[in-house]
């Protein structure tokens, strides 16, 4: 029994830019690169979608509101090693 091929998302993209700009068939590109071509034409399907995703900004504002949690949660985090080594003085000085 053979082995499912994995393929790089570099190579789906070069293959799915090539069917895309049709300078040749989606045969030939499947002869070319021995693939399928219903896969060929799926990866095509695949970025022709994508591709609004990659113009819009959303991604530039889903990066922004991530690294501003992580920035509030690194500050949340310096607060509690604070806390906690005043704590640990204070307990400390108890004894």
């Amino acid at each position: 029994m053979s082995q499912r091929k994995r393929y790089d998302a570099s190579f789906k993209a070069k293959v799915a830019l090539e069917a895309i700009k049709g300078d040749s068939t989606v045969a030939e590109l499947a002869g070319e690169y021995g693939l399928h071509p219903a896969q060929i034409s799926t990866w095509k399907k695949q970025a022709l979608e994508g591709l609004p995703g990659v113009m819009s900004d959303k991604r530039g504002k889903d990066a922004k509101a991530q690294e501003d949690k992580e920035d509030r949660l690194y500050r949340k985090i310096g607060q509690l090693e604070v806390e906690l080594d005043w704590l640990k003085k204070k307990s400390g000085q108890l004894r």
